[in-house]
């Protein structure tokens, strides 16, 4: 049984707790807790493409169930969930409509996200199921959530790999974007995207540097997909596909890499900057775009990032300092690292020493 002097500690404590401060704490951390709750009802009005059916005007949750086959009282309360936070607007009881926050999940606007958002409730938000595998052993949780990595993954899924490439071209828009302004390529004379994709960052940088040639290089099955033709650039682009890990193409005096070393190991990544390398030219320029992570407590995307990126592959983010160590180990000196508008910094390296066998 507590004695008085227990009890008065107790009071003491219970009014400490509920303190104006601590109360404002307790409820942002039931705050933050309960944030997968909005992005499973982003998620699933992505996959449902609520704003596509939005997109002339408001319609009532039943014209929304019967266009996409659920259930009525279901969708509505998971509309009403999104309209509480600024995604779609209950215009009537029962009735939603359109915000500026949620035009970008319409399939057909020039910023969409659509694919990036419905894509993640299908692989993201499942492998973090395994979250905790990914701590207590430090692998990424894909394998353990579908049975094979990732990449193995995309490419034995067709839909899912273009729903990929289309998500990273989601991301892309703004960033290319971004990395152009940022960066001046006007000099280069044959720019080698190692890890492109479709190849819409390098089309973006072709057009800032109208004399120089291009090549994009990815997995096969990625450059099958590339989009150098539709730009009408193919005169000056070569595509490739092969292995990172295997020989690059040679001869450039400007390669770049977006968003590719953060899927890799130290030690991986510095065998693919050791490959740029060899293939570059004595003269020439690394770029490595990617997020760098900043010091100490700084909001910055980069670092939740960086967690999914355990989780999902193993992968990683990186300070300016790692990204430092590796390019000294791969043979490079960086001379400078430029912020964008974006997420995404641009690093930029120079070879130095041996070329490396």
């Amino acid at each position: 049984m507590a004695g008085p002097d227990n009890a008065t500690t107790a009071t003491e404590d219970e009014r400490s707790m509920s303190s104006e401060p601590a109360l404002e704490s307790s409820l942002r951390l039931l705050e933050i807790g309960d944030g997968f709750i909005y992005a499973r009802a982003l998620h699933l009005a992505a996959e449902l493409r609520i704003a596509d059916l939005l997109a002339q005007g408001p319609r009532s949750a039943l014209q929304l169930a019967d266009a996409t086959g659920t259930h009525a009282p279901s969708l509505h309360r998971m509309l009403r969930t999104l309209a509480a936070c600024g995604v779609f607007t209950e215009t009537a009881p029962g009735t939603f409509g359109m915000t500026a926050l949620a035009q970008p999940l319409r399939s057909d606007h020039p910023h969409s996200v659509r694919t990036t958002v419905a894509q993640g409730g299908r692989l993201t938000a499942e492998t973090f199921r395994h979250a905790e595998h990914a701590l207590r052993t430090g692998e990424g949780a894909f394998e353990k959530t579908f049975g094979q990595p990732v990449w193995e993954y995309l490419k034995e899924h067709p839909k899912e790999g273009t729903d990929f490439d289309t998500a990273m071209q989601e991301h892309s828009r703004v960033e290319r974007a971004a990395v152009v302004e940022a960066y001046d390529f006007s000099d280069a004379t044959r720019i080698v995207d190692i890890g492109g994709g479709n190849g819409t960052l390098l089309v973006a940088v072709l057009r800032e540097a109208p004399e120089a040639t291009g090549v994009l290089f990815d997995l096969p099955h990625v450059v099958e997909r590339n989009r150098i033709g539709e730009s009408g650039l193919a005169d000056r682009c070569a595509v490739v596909g092969g292995d990172i890990f295997g020989e690059l193409p040679s001869g450039g005096d400007l390669y770049m890499m977006k968003s590719v070393l953060h899927g890799w190991t130290d030690d991986q990544a510095v065998s693919i900057l050791e490959g740029c390398r060899r293939a570059m030219r004595p003269d020439g320029r690394l770029l490595l775009i990617e997020r760098v992570i900043p010091k100490g407590d700084t909001p910055h995307a980069s670092k939740a990032f960086d967690f999914a990126m355990l989780v999902m592959a193993g992968g990683q983010e990186r300070t300016g300092d790692e990204y430092t160590a590796l390019l000294d180990k791969a043979g490079f000196r960086v001379t400078r690292v430029i912020g964008t508008a974006s997420v995404q910094s641009v690093v930029e390296a120079v070879p130095v020493g041996e070329r490396p066998r």
